[in-house]
């Protein structure tokens, strides 16, 4: 009954290793074997002979045999003198000076092997027998260790033994009270003291979390007590990997063991540690801890890992908190070494139960007998606790430790110790402490006090007596060996002692086992996120209240409330609820339903189940998984499908640690309900709420007390319920993993499951068993998941899992084989009943999508793809998607068609509250720029095969999931349309070419492609296809006139078919008449640039000419084909002169200053190759006179100037010798930059530059000043008034490039100086604009602070490159107002140039600002001058490449920026600039394609506008469309307009001075984009009428109008004052039957009837300014919230105010008529009175003699007959009487009655002589009759 058994052995040195030479018992104890390989931990740095005699030491090795039991090996070590054997030969030949010593000492140990750890009493006994030894005490050596191999130590119980070996000593053995917790002594307080409470927080986290741990030390003693330390504060957890506390050297190679472990070795080996890459490392002696940067460690949650790290300091330095005190207490002393150890402790026994409070409730058992066997629910456990996030907890349960921790303390009947108490008692209290230090110390303090008292239950301990040696001893020298000691009479001492033991009685107390309490349940422990509070009871109300309508069928309600459910579910408590609600409606396991019902229960749980994770820590899969089986709808045939079918895309149920949780949840209860009947049987008294660990706990008492019959009975039972609990669940998983249409195995496919926990966002999967079956099968290896089909997938997955779950519940092996045979046969026959579900759920009518809504197209607009069924998904602007307010109107479920012109989606929004509006998004598809294919995770309804993000440049964005119906290729198909036609070939292919001619071919070969790519499609998919073909051969022939069909490309002259060239030559005339009708002819004649009389004659005076030196395109071919150039220079100097610049782009006059006479020049920047020709061979003839010629030209057009001719001869030629004319001649352009010395000669250095600082460039507003002779820079951006006060100014300024440009000296004339400004170039607002639209129209919202609108604004650097444009500009229009002539000199001169320009004439020329102006100005700066529109536009295949760039619109963004500075300065509105910049880019008109006017001829493009005005229906010029547009709605006009004569505008140019414009964020989703009028006219129709409608019905009519921000066109509903009004005189007109006004004649009327009221004389200028500001300011007042339209609804013009888009009323009254004129013989206005109670009402009353009818309308424009009185009826009409509610102040003899067959008719006129009228007409039909 020992209990522990003691080896005692002696080693020694021998040949260079220890050796044993005696052990007792020479026989190994029966259990306890003796441990191999002793002798390497004697001496663990290895045995050697030492020169010196070293003093005897002591350390007590760990070592671990194979059944996990450790033995403690004391090791006491003393060295003995060995005689020097004597050296060789060799050696004295090599060394004869070394001396060799000539003694030396030998180690010989003493061990004693035990399986207690009590190292004081080791190191007593060994140091007696040594002391025996030395001392030649007259005690045999024999008896003392007979006698210390024959003491009785009892294991535990607190007892104290008292020894004596024999030789006059005696010791008390003190046992631990309770041997589960560990004895530290000092050890845990000594290892703080040496590594810190940091480095030792980070150990223990890396014990716990599995991770290496090696220790250093160069004590061996040390390094056995800091393993021991860390053991002590893992308890209750126990370490089960490798643990060494002492490592000998020659097992270094242990380290890399690639388990984890706990090691320590001496420092001695410290270098052959430094390679170990995953080993943290402690040095206890240097106090650090060193973590390889490859090693994470988990550290403790935060707040916990604080409070720890505060209460251990307050242990180990009280002194701390007090520290700052001015009267710090008179003593803080920490506790003594031991007590500090047992508080430190503490501390970790408090954390663990903070860590682990409520463990117990998450313990599944799931056998009782013969062993409880007894599972962890994890996944409840973390998500009870909020936990599921935490890294560090979720690797400690994960780890071996707590699954030891699991197996030990489980079972619910066992002793109980320290730890079982706070688990159960005291949470709480443990709850409330972690907040406040104090509390915690003072809980630390009791606990320690257990502790502490566990290893030393009496205080009052005897004395030891051990005899030491004499100090004196040591020295001493002649020492005999140690004896060889006599093994018999030791070998009878140990027989003697066994034959004693027999007889005595037992010693240890034996244990006390209880039932283990549980403490509080989990559910009491509050969400540390507060999650609960999160969910109120509101939205558990909402789901309560849904499901509730859908049980009693009320399915319009509970489609209402759908959206706010499924939000609600979000959050666990909703769910929770959820799982609740849908149990109640559960009966006997079976609950059918109808179709929709069956819908809407599916979405709610597949919603709720979607924000599960795969761990399911809240148990709601687990609730969820018996009604999946339960709800059910009938389908044809008698078959039932049940809800598994629909729910299985969830990550949750592939994961076996769900399913093996909720086996054994389920097994716990079949047992539970076991027990609880037996007792029920026996004994009454027992309540049912007894606990599964309670009854188990109830059990195991009994257990011993049952026969064993009855014992064999109950484990029969028990492993028969677990058995049929498998076979239950196997079924139950292959309802969840086998999908419904088993032929396709999409999961294996779809998610890339090849291990247990990999999660993917992809719900369209259908079950992920069959990829995770084989990750886990380690029998079969890994097979390719394409080849295994689902059947076989499932069946490893479930018998994996049944494997797994029997044997840990001790399935009988003949149960585990015939369960194997029945899984194949169960899933075997699910798949059966699977493939008829599947049939018969194909033929269940088709869940009542929506409607597909067709869209209207323009003329000549054709379908190429019919409407896809999509869903249209909200993007990142938040109007839409409600966040602002009011119901979502996206997501919206309709259609995508792809037609010749634009991509259009309709459809309706999914929110049913606004299921009646039409949502409509569309744009050309000219204008699309990027297209790209996204994952993300969609609605919860919805699996979207693929989502198409498509972003338009008209700042449009559809983000569409394509519908399960649609076919994967065919939305393939649709890509590869949408490509085409967006990249076609040539700009022959765009929309504005094919409109009408090439439509056929477009649309056939679109659809013979489409009908290839569909082959592989189902059939019927193919006849939709023909189906559509075969519509949109009828629409072509509705919509083409036959002149497309016969006309060839062109009429004119077949310009392309012959060579330019040649065609120019036969027909030059002609040529040139076209060419002298350009807009640029036009205005040259009206700027008074020259004229060009039919004769090419020139006026000689005049100091310009018009030239016709490119008339052929010859000179340059982005140039018109007439120039504006010095009348001095010939014909011949511009050819050569043109080579010098880029693309030949020389300097040519584009406007002047009628005022000044200043002109303004455009050019491109000049060639490098002129530069450096000109500088390599200054002297060549060719040179020189190309830059004398440059330098003649200019100064030509400086002569050209009246301020330069009056100038008295001052600047002259003369004084310039010919090589400096050359030289600053060359340079008047800006030109690339040339690193050349010669530079430095020609620049004025005077002239300040744009400078860049940062990124954002601004100019030095010096530079505008020092032109401008102004001392200091304006605060608004731009100065305002200006005059030239420098003495000396340049006749030319030339802005040119600064990068290009060096600065230096200027000519002394000042003749002209160059300008260099900082210029952006092409690519800047390339992706300045994608970085603008990625602002206003972004993908996703985001939430994140640094991506607001603003930010995102500011960093696209788009306001900050208008400033820079708008800037350059206000300059140049300062230069020009001031006498200047300015020549812009920029890159290739077709993009900044062209807006630089352009803007200077807007600004300085009020002519460009009116409609005819400014569309002179595009076609002249843009269109003639070459803009590369194409290519910026990337409109073709070729251009595709180089991207969109929308130089243009960033022109129109600065006109806008202008227009809003200077409103009445405007002819044109806003809504004019938005028109253009939108239909630049959809490629609707060929105006803005091809790049220049030489590509235009080519085609025949350019003079096709004239003489073919055939066909009105389609316009090919955009700007015949707006004059059109023009002459019917006000829509382009801008009343604001009064312009002052000859204004010069200077806009301010800082960014704070500009304004987002609005055309890139508003929207209109009821009818989409504006610009295209046909498909917006007269749209708001409808609803009116719909609305009168309503009127009869119900309440009377309400004033309010509700108006949408993104969905209504605000201007359209309600219109601005002026607008309103002009409509309201066309009405009023129209129904007074005179013939119509044209809304421009109206205005104009009034305009100057309100001019001559004011008196002229009167007002001073200006008087007429203020009034002019005054004015504008009200007008805009009143067209931004004009309410007139809403005051002015009287009952006579009820319907008589149509928006904007509507068609007038009178082409509505004039169709009507065509119809019925000849039916109406008399018509007009009368009352009616109602029937009883109802009001008088106006109506339209028609008189039909033909029909013999008097009908009524609402108003006079109503198609719609309100009633109809026969006249075959009347049988009287007679005057009447007014009667009550009659209307006022008319004449009573205005009334007249009508009397019929049914009842009398009340009427009332506006007069006598009308109801006369009236009356006659009535009776003379009657008498006709």
């Amino acid at each position: 009954l020992s209990s522990f058994y003691i080896y005692f052995t002696l080693h020694n040195f021998v040949e260079g290793q220890g050796r044993i030479l005696q052990r007792f018992p020479e026989k190994d104890w029966e259990d306890n074997p003796f441990p191999q390989g002793l002798e390497l931990f004697c001496q663990p740095s290895g045995w050697e002979l030492d020169p010196e005699r070293k003093p005897p030491s002591f350390f007590v090795s760990v070592l671990t045999d194979i059944n996990s039991e450790r033995h403690y090996c004391a090791c006491f070590t003393f060295w003995e003198s060995v005689e020097n054997p004597q050296p060789s030969e060799a050696d004295e030949d090599e060394s004869p000076d070394v001396l060799q010593p000539a003694q030396l000492y030998a180690p010989k140990s003493l061990v004693l092997v035990s399986r207690l750890d009590h190292t004081e009493v080791f190191r007593n006994c060994l140091s007696l027998i040594y002391t025996v030894h030395v001392d030649g005490l007259t005690v045999p050596m024999e008896t003392v260790i007979g006698n210390l191999l024959t003491c009785i130590i009892p294991l535990a119980g607190g007892s104290q033994r008292t020894i004596t070996l024999g030789a006059g000593d005696r010791q008390v053995i003190q046992t631990p009270i309770n041997d589960s917790l560990p004895v530290s002594g000092c050890s845990v307080a000594q290892l703080f003291r040496q590594l810190g409470i940091v480095n030792v927080l980070c150990l223990f986290c890396a014990a716990l979390t599995e991770h290496k741990i090696l220790f250093l030390s160069s004590s061996y003693q040390r390094l056995t007590d800091a393993c021991r330390a860390l053991l002590a504060i893992m308890f209750p957890l126990k370490y089960s990997f490798t643990y060494v506390p002492i490592l000998p050297g020659k097992l270094l190679e242990v380290l890399s063991t690639p388990t984890p472990f706990i090691i320590g070795v001496n420092s001695h080996f410290r270098s052959e540690t430094q390679e170990l890459l995953d080993v943290i490392i402690a040095d206890l002696d240097g106090g650090t801890v060193t973590i390889p940067e490859c090693v994470h460690i988990s550290l403790l949650p935060e707040p916990l890992l604080h409070h720890t790290q505060t209460v251990i300091s307050m242990v180990l330095d009280p002194e701390l908190e007090v520290a700052d005190h001015a009267f710090p207490p008179p003593s803080v002393q920490p506790s003594t070494l031991k007590i500090q150890d047992k508080e430190i402790r503490a501390v970790f026994l408090w954390l663990f139960a903070h860590l682990l409070q409520g463990y117990r409730w998450c313990l599944h058992i799931i056998r009782i007998h013969p062993e409880p066997a007894i599972c962890f629910h994890k996944a409840a456990f973390l998500g009870q606790r909020a936990l599921t996030e935490d890294d560090f907890l979720m690797k400690v349960l994960d780890g071996m430790a707590f699954a030891g921790f699991v197996s030990e303390r489980g079972p619910p009947y066992r002793a109980t110790d320290l730890f079982d108490d706070l688990i159960a008692n005291q949470v709480e209290r443990i709850r409330q402490e972690i907040g406040d230090p104090h509390k915690v110390m003072k809980h630390i303090k009791e606990l320690a006090d257990h502790l502490f008292k566990n290893e030393n239950p009496y205080p009052a301990v005897s004395m030891h007596r051990v005899q030491r040696t004499a100090e004196s001893a040591q020295p001493r020298l002649p020492q005999t060996p140690f004896p060889h000691l006599d093994e018999v009479s030791v070998q009878l001492f140990i027989d003697h002692a066994a034959a004693k033991l027999k007889t005595a009685p037992p010693v240890v107390k034996a244990e006390l086992k209880s039932m283990v309490p549980s403490g509080p349940p989990l559910t009491d422990i509050v969400d540390r996120n507060g999650n609960v509070l999160a969910n109120s009871a509101r939205r558990l109300e909402v789901v309560r209240n849904c499901i509730t309508y859908i049980f009693d069928n009320k399915m319009l309600e509970a489609k209402k409330l759908m959206p706010a459910v499924l939000r609600a579910l979000k959050g666990r408590a909703a769910r929770v609820c959820l799982t609740q609600e849908l149990n109640l409606h559960v009966l006997q396991n079976r609950a059918v339903l109808d179709t929709q019902q069956f819908d809407y229960i599916v979405r709610m749980m597949n919603c709720t189940l979607q924000d599960c994770s795969h761990m399911d820590e809240h148990g709601i899969a687990a609730a969820l998984l018996p009604l999946v089986t339960a709800f059910c709808r009938k389908l044809g045939g008698g078959i039932t499908q049940f809800a598994y079918c629909c729910v299985q895309e969830h990550m949750v149920w592939t994961n076996m640690q769900f399913w093996e949780a909720m086996f054994y949840s389920d097994v716990q209860k079949h047992i539970r309900a076991l027990y609880l009947e037996n007792d029920e049987e026996g004994d009454t008294s027992i309540p049912k709420r007894l606990s599964a660990l309670e009854l188990a706990s109830e059990q195991s008492r009994l257990w011993p007390t049952l026969s064993k019959e009855q014992q064999q009975e109950r484990v029969q039972k028990e492993e028969s319920t677990v058995f049929s609990q498998a076979i239950h669940y196997a079924n139950r998983m292959s309802y969840l993993l086998l999908p419904l249409d088993t032929s396709k195995n999409r999961l294996l496919r779809n998610t890339g499951l090849g291990d247990l926990e990999s999660v993917s966002n992809s719900y369209v999967t259908n079950s992920i068993a069959g990829s995770m079956a084989e990750s886990y099968d380690t029998e079969s290896g890994f097979e390719d998941a394409e080849s295994s089909d689902v059947a076989n997938s499932v069946i490893r997955f479930i018998n994996r899992f049944v494997d797994k779950v029997c044997n840990e519940s001790g399935v009988t092996n003949e149960h585990l084989k015939s369960l194997h045979i029945m899984i194949p046969d169960i899933v075997q026959m699910h798949i059966e009943t699977l493939e008829a579900v599947h049939r018969e759920s194909k033929r269940l009518p088709p869940i009542q999508k929506p409607k597909l809504l067709r869209p209207t197209l323009l003329p000549g607009e054709e379908f190429v793809m019919d409407g896809m069924r999509v869903h249209l998904i909200a993007d990142g602007r938040e109007e839409a998607s409600g966040l602002m307010g009011g119901p979502p109107l996206l997501p919206a479920e309709g259609a995508i068609y792809l037609t010749t012109y634009r991509l259009i989606f309709k459809g309706t929004p999914t929110d049913p509250n606004v299921g009646e509006q039409v949502v409509t998004r569309s744009f050309p598809i000219a204008s699309l720029t990027k297209e790209k294919q996204i994952s993300v995770k969609p609605s919860v309804d919805q699996f979207f095969q693929e989502i198409l993000l498509l972003r338009s440049c008209t700042f449009q964005l559809m983000k569409i999931g394509f519908d399960e119906e649609v076919a994967s290729d065919l939305a393939e198909v649709f890509r590869k349309h949408m490509h085409k036609l967006r990249y076609p070939q040539h700009v022959q292919g765009t929309f504005a070419f094919t409109v009408g001619q090439s439509a056929k071919l477009v649309v056939e070969h679109k659809t013979k492609d489409k009908n290839q790519s569909l082959r592989t499609l189902s059939k019927n998919l193919v006849k939709t296809a023909k189906r559509t073909i075969g519509r949109q051969n009828v629409t072509r022939k509705k919509y083409s006139p036959p002149t497309w069909e016969n006309r060839s490309m062109s009429e004119e002259p077949d310009q392309s078919s012959l060579t330019l060239s040649s065609t120019i030559r036969s027909s030059d005339r002609q040529t040139m008449s076209n060419v002298v009708e350009r807009a640029c002819c036009r205005d040259y004649q009206r700027l008074g640039l020259g004229t060009l009389s039919n004769s090419l004659t020139r006026s000689k005076n005049e100091p310009f000419r018009i030239s016709t030196v490119n008339r052929v395109y010859t000179v340059c071919r982005s140039y018109p084909g007439l120039l504006i150039v010095p009348q001095s220079i010939p014909d011949s100097t511009i050819q050569r002169i043109c080579r010098c610049y880029r693309q030949n782009r020389f300097p040519v006059v584009c406007w002047r200053n009628s005022r000044t006479k200043a002109v303004l020049l455009r050019s491109a920047g000049l060639h490098a190759k002129g530069v450096v020709g000109f500088f390599k061979s200054p002297n060549a003839p060719t040179a020189d006179s190309t830059s004398l010629e440059q330098e003649k030209y200019l100064q030509a057009i400086i002569s050209s100037m009246p301020s330069y001719s009056e100038a008295s001869g001052r600047n002259t030629l003369s004084g310039f010798t010919s090589s400096h004319m050359s030289s600053s001649a060359e340079l008047i352009a800006c030109s690339p930059s040339v690193n050349d010395r010669h530079w430095s000669l020609f620049f004025p250095g005077k002239w300040g530059s744009i400078r860049g600082s940062g990124r954002l460039s601004t100019y030095n507003p010096d530079v505008g000043n020092r032109l401008a002779g102004k001392e200091s820079p304006q605060a608004n951006g731009g100065p305002s008034e200006t005059y030239f006060l420098r003495p000396q100014r340049a006749y030319l300024y030339i802005i040119g490039d600064k990068s290009q440009l060096k600065g230096g000296k200027q000519d002394s004339f000042q003749q002209w100086e160059v300008v260099p400004i900082e210029v952006f170039d092409v690519r800047q607002v390339k992706n300045s604009f994608k970085k603008l639209m990625k602002a206003c129209v972004p993908s996703i919202s985001n939430t994140e602070p640094n991506m607001t609108f603003h930010r995102c604004l500011e960093e696209s650097e788009w306001m900050n490159l208008l400033h820079r444009v708008l800037q350059v500009s206000v300059l140049v229009v300062e230069l020009l107002d001031n006498g200047s002539s300015v020549m812009v000199s920029l890159e290739d001169g077709w993009d900044v140039t062209t807006q630089v320009v352009s803007l200077v004439q807007l600004l300085s020329d009020p002519y460009y600002r009116t409609i005819d102006g400014f569309r002179l100005l595009v076609e002249k700066e843009w269109l003639s001058f070459g803009h590369r529109f194409s290519h910026r536009g990337a409109q073709t295949l070729a251009s595709q490449s180089s991207g969109f760039t929308p130089v243009f619109l960033q022109f129109l963004d600065c006109v806008h920026q202008i227009h809003l500075q200077f409103p009445m300065e405007f002819e044109f509105s806003q809504y004019y600039l938005k028109f253009l910049a939108y239909h630049y880019v959809s490629n609707r008109f060929r105006t803005f394609l091809l790049d220049s006017d030489y590509e235009r001829i080519e085609l025949g493009v350019l003079y096709e506008e004239k003489g073919e005005r055939k066909n009105p229906q389609v316009c090919k010029s955009v700007w015949d469309y707006i004059d059109r547009l023009n002459k019917k709605t006000p829509i382009f006009y801008n009343y604001m307009f009064s312009p002052e004569e000859e204004e010069v505008l200077k806009p301010y140019s800082f960014i704070s001075n500009l304004k987002v414009w609005d055309f890139y964020t508003e929207e209109t989703l009821s009818e989409g984009p504006s610009f295209d009028w046909e498909l917006v006219r007269g749209r708001p129709e409808k609803p009116q009428e719909e609305a009168g409608d309503r009127q009869e019905t119900t309440a009377p009519k309400s004033q309010r109008m509700i108006v949408w921000p993104c969905y209504d066109s605000v201007s359209k509903l309600l219109p601005d004052a002026i607008t309103k009004l002009l409509q309201d005189v066309q009405n009023l007109e129209t129904e007074l039957g005179q013939p119509t006004e044209k809304w421009k004649d109206t205005w104009d009327k009034i305009k100057s009837a309100q001019r001559h009221s004011f008196s002229s004389p009167l007002l001073m200028s200006s008087n007429l300014s203020h009034q002019r500001c005054s004015q504008g300011v009200y007008l805009q007042q009143s067209g931004v919230g004009s309410t007139i339209n809403l005051t002015l609804d009287c009952e006579v013009s009820a319907t008589s105010t149509p928006a904007a888009g509507r068609p007038s009323t009178s082409t509505l009254y004039s169709q009507f008529q065509s119809t019925e004129s000849e039916n109406r013989s008399f018509e007009g206005i009368l009352y009616k009175r109602g029937a009883l109670l109802k009001p008088w009402k106006p109506r339209w009353f028609v008189l039909d003699k033909t029909k013999h009818q008097l009908r009524y309308y609402e108003t006079r424009q109503d198609k719609e007959c309100k009633g109809v009185i026969e006249l075959a009826e009347v049988e009287s009409v007679i005057p009447g009487t007014p009667t009550m509610g009659s209307p006022k102040n008319i004449d009573e003899k205005a009334f007249f009655d009508l009397k019929t067959t049914k009842r009398v008719y009340n009427f009332c006129a506006q007069n006598s002589a009308n109801t006369q009228l009236w009356m006659d007409s009535i009776q003379s039909c009657l008498s006709d009759a």
